[in-house]
């Protein structure tokens, strides 16, 4: 009854949530600090493919993944944010977000299962990487705080619709839901690689 219950709340809060993602835009609030660091995580297919696939890869997991998971994600995406903010060079920024794109993709469409730590020590390593890149990226002029709090909202809100995606397909079908859940995840990690080869 929990499971389901979790399910539900997870799925209809990526219903609602995921619009607000679309419809958000620069021009409402401070343009140069929360809303343009929200707007920052949807503004890359590599991003977003990446966040999405954490939700995905937690709701694989299930039990207390679903929420530590994500939550590992965040926390090491600040962190990788505050090093960006403050140039401290961190190598292979673009590379290792391509290769989330790849790996995470790839845990999905494999279905492999991992301890609660290795998932939150994978998702974590490649978070600094995105974080890196949200926090290099941030103008001048924008309040850093506003700033920070808007991508990791926008990575939360991906993250949500990761789960919800997951707990849907995966609620429509029992049979063929994991076939749909691993095929969006190996269609993510081929995305993944043609970022890394500057194709897409």
């Amino acid at each position: 009854m929990a499971r389901k219950l979790i399910t539900f709340t997870i799925a209809a809060a990526a219903a609602f949530l995921t619009p607000a993602l679309a419809f958000a835009h620069t021009g409402v609030g401070e343009a140069s600090g929360f809303m343009h660091g929200f707007m920052h995580p949807v503004g890359g297919l590599d991003h977003i493919l990446a966040m999405v696939m954490v939700g995905v890869f937690a709701w694989q997991l299930g039990g207390k993944a679903l929420w530590a998971v994500p939550a590992s994600f965040v926390a090491l995406m600040a962190v990788g944010g505050a090093l960006g903010i403050s140039a401290v060079p961190v190598p292979f920024v673009e590379t290792g977000i391509a290769l989330s794109v790849v790996i995470l993709g790839g845990l999905v469409a494999f279905g492999l299962r991992a301890s609660l730590a290795a998932a939150a020590g994978i998702v974590g390593l490649f978070a600094i990487f995105h974080g890196y890149a949200h926090g290099a990226e941030m103008p001048a002029d924008a309040s850093g705080l506003g700033y920070a709090l808007g991508f990791m909202l926008a990575t939360a809100l991906l993250h949500v619709s990761g789960l919800g995606a997951g707990a849907l397909i995966g609620r429509l079908s029992e049979i063929k839901g994991p076939i749909v859940v691993r095929s969006a995840g190996g269609i993510t990690a081929l995305a993944g690689v043609g970022l890394l080869a500057g194709v897409l």
